[in-house]
């Protein structure tokens, strides 16, 4: 259930972490750019952790074996969810996060991050974590299992602030099925600050900007 993962590890010990899950067929070192753009010294020492998801054959793909969090079964994404692999995903990165905090950083120092497919398993496991965690953000993805969320996310994430951003060009994972998980989280009582951008299924500067105020804000050292 280790994931391998890729860091960023700043001199002395970390005082926080951002976690980042990559996309479908991508890999953890594909966010080392967005993580070094990033200006986050004012929240003090950050360690920036880019797991690799496991190899596995996705369907809509022909089968054909890449990293994968998740099977995709079809295009359409609700319907037809790989239920297993979502849950499994979920147990990996709980375990990730545990090994942060058996590290020395606090569940509630600790954001967790993720693109497209890793979008959805940040949302899908951080809303089910057993400990507050600073923020949850979302790239370019959706709520997987969202008839399942209120019977199972956990009270204690039940005021984490969430960032979810989209591009309106989106044809990998259309905006308005991002916007659908917003909807959803904001029904069940979620803070979300939503951004959306002229692009595709991608990341802009405009959207990194704006998620490095939003760090800096639910990674702000607490006053005395």
């Amino acid at each position: 259930m280790t994931l391998a993962t890729i860091e960023l590890c700043p001199a002395g010990p970390a005082q926080a972490t951002l976690i980042v899950l990559h996309g479908l067929g991508a890999d953890g070192t594909d966010f080392i750019p967005m993580c070094d753009a990033m200006d986050l010294a004012a929240v003090g020492p950050v360690r920036c952790v880019m797991p690799r998801a496991p190899e596995r054959p996705v369907t809509l793909n022909n089968g054909m074996v890449m990293r994968a969090w998740y099977d995709i079964l079809g295009s359409d994404l609700q319907r037809r969810e790989d239920e297993a692999g979502l849950r499994d995903a979920v147990r990996r990165v709980h375990a990730l996060l545990d090994r942060e905090i058996a590290r020395g950083v606090p569940a509630q120092r600790i954001v967790l991050a993720g693109f497209s497919q890793g979008c959805a398993i940040a949302l899908l496991a951080g809303l089910r974590y057993p400990q507050r965690l600073a923020g949850l953000a979302g790239l370019s993805g959706y709520l997987p299992l969202a008839a399942s969320t209120a019977a199972e996310r956990h009270p204690a994430n039940q005021a984490t602030p969430i960032f979810l951003a989209h591009g309106r060009n989106d044809g990998m994972v259309p905006m308005a099925r991002g916007a659908a998980g917003r909807d959803a989280l904001l029904a069940l009582g979620y803070p979300v600050e939503w951004r959306e951008y002229p692009m595709e299924h991608s990341v802009c500067m405009e959207e990194v900007q704006a998620l490095n105020q939003w760090l800096l804000r639910v990674l702000a050292p607490s006053q005395p």
